[in-house]
């Protein structure tokens, strides 16, 4: 071979290889993007997982406090009802 096709071969070879290099780049910074965004996804779940565990706590607790009072309304409707048996 020449010189001349010798350079022009190695000159290919290296745009080749650059071209190579922006691809991966390429892929790469998708790649990276697309990290981002199941990260930024991930965390929006998270916040609505602990949204709703908050709110499934709360509903808890006022089933609680309802169950309760409504077991003190038959405790004191079966007393009145004793007291209005007794007369």
């Amino acid at each position: 071979m020449t010189l001349k096709t010798t350079l022009k071969l190695t000159a290919a070879a290296a745009s080749l290889a650059v071209l190579a290099g922006c691809a991966s780049s390429g892929a790469l910074e998708e790649v990276r993007t697309t990290a981002e965004s199941a990260q930024a996804d991930a965390a929006e779940a998270r916040s609505v997982a602990t949204q709703a565990q908050n709110t499934a706590n709360q509903a808890q607790r006022d089933a609680q406090q309802a169950l309760q009072v409504s077991q003190q309304n038959r405790e004191e409707m079966n007393r009145m009802f004793e007291r209005s048996m007794r007369k």
